[in-house]
C-alpha cells in the first residue's frame, strides 16, 4: 500500500467513499462524538466525506483513515486540518478514534504522525488541536504531545456556542524536544 504516512502500526491514506461503513461505526456513535454534542446521520456522514474529499482537492490535506497495519482495519481518522481562531488560519491536527480501538495509544501515535507531517511536509510553524475542555481523552493525547494550552476559543457549532481550548505547539519547540 502507497501510505501518505505511517507511524509504528498505522498507515495513512486518503478516505474514499468506500469508507461510509466503517466510517458509520465511528460517526455515528455518540461515545465517540459527544464533543459534537450529536451522533451524525447516514447523510451527515456522507457529507463528511465530501467535505474531506474538496479539502483534498483544494488544501492537500485533510483527516486521514489511519489503517492498522497488521489487519487492515480503519482505526479512526486523523490528520491535519486548516483551523480558523478569530480570523487566523492555523495548521491543527484532529483525531477521531472508532471506541474499538480506546485505550490502545492509536489516538496518540497518530496525531504525533500527523504532527511530524504538519512540521516536516506542510512547513507549518505552529500546530494547534481545538479541544472541548470535557474532552479529556483528547486533552490528554495533546498533552502527551507536549501541546499547551494558549487560549480559549468558542466555536458556532448547529446553532450551539461550543467552547474550544486551543493547544499548541510551535515548530521551534518541537525541533528542540524531537
Amino acid at each position: 500500500m502507497d501510505w501518505i504516512l505511517q507511524s509504528t502500526r498505522l498507515g495513512f491514506r486518503e478516505i474514499v467513499e468506500h469508507d461510509f461503513n466503517d466510517l458509520c461505526a465511528i460517526l455515528q456513535n455518540i461515545e465517540v462524538m459527544y464533543a459534537w454534542e450529536h451522533a451524525f446521520s447516514d447523510v451527515e456522514v456522507r457529507e463528511w466525506i465530501a467535505k474531506n474529499l474538496d479539502r483534498y482537492a483544494n488544501e492537500g490535506f485533510s483527516f486521514f483513515a489511519a489503517i492498522e497495519k497488521n489487519t487492515q482495519e480503519l482505526v479512526g481518522v486523523i490528520g491535519p486540518l486548516l483551523e480558523t481562531v478569530d480570523g487566523v488560519s492555523y495548521i491543527g491536527i484532529g483525531y477521531i478514534v472508532n471506541k474499538n480501538f480506546w485505550g490502545k495509544g492509536y489516538a496518540l501515535e497518530g496525531a504525533n504522525a500527523c504532527m511530524q507531517f504538519a512540521f516536516e511536509a506542510l512547513h507549518a510553524e505552529k500546530v494547534i488541536a481545538q479541544i472541548r475542555p470535557g474532552n479529556l481523552r483528547s486533552r490528554k493525547v495533546a498533552e502527551k504531545l507536549g501541546m499547551k494550552i494558549e487560549g480559549e476559543f468558542t466555536k458556532q457549532y448547529r446553532g450551539v456556542n461550543m467552547p474550544h481550548l486551543i493547544y499548541s505547539m510551535e515548530r521551534s519547540v518541537w525541533l528542540r524536544e524531537g
